[in-house]
């Protein structure tokens, strides 16, 4: 059950494209978003698989962003490591 309000309190890279996400009631997830960043066909996403664009995330307001929220996720997606359908993983299999 994701908590009424939530938020990212901190960051912590862990891979090339994974980070460690630690929300305000404990839980801490390590989200890969390389898939998502991949997969996608728009130019502007896709820019993001360029590290050094990559790592230019902030926390804002208790959420995880990117530039001028160029990119950002709904924060319940990250706090259940959901960003892509499981469909959508098979398919580019």
């Amino acid at each position: 059950m994701i908590p009424e309000t939530l938020n990212i309190t901190s960051v912590e890279q862990v891979s090339d494209y994974a980070l460690r996400l630690s929300f305000d009631d404990g839980t801490v997830q390590t989200v890969d978003f390389k898939p998502f960043l991949s997969l996608s066909r728009h130019p502007d996403i896709r820019a993001y698989l360029e590290p050094s664009r990559f790592f230019a995330y902030r926390i804002e307001h208790g959420e995880l962003v990117w530039g001028d929220y160029d990119l950002f996720f709904p924060i319940a997606d990250l706090y259940q490591n959901r960003l892509m359908p499981d469909a959508s993983l098979e398919k580019a299999a």
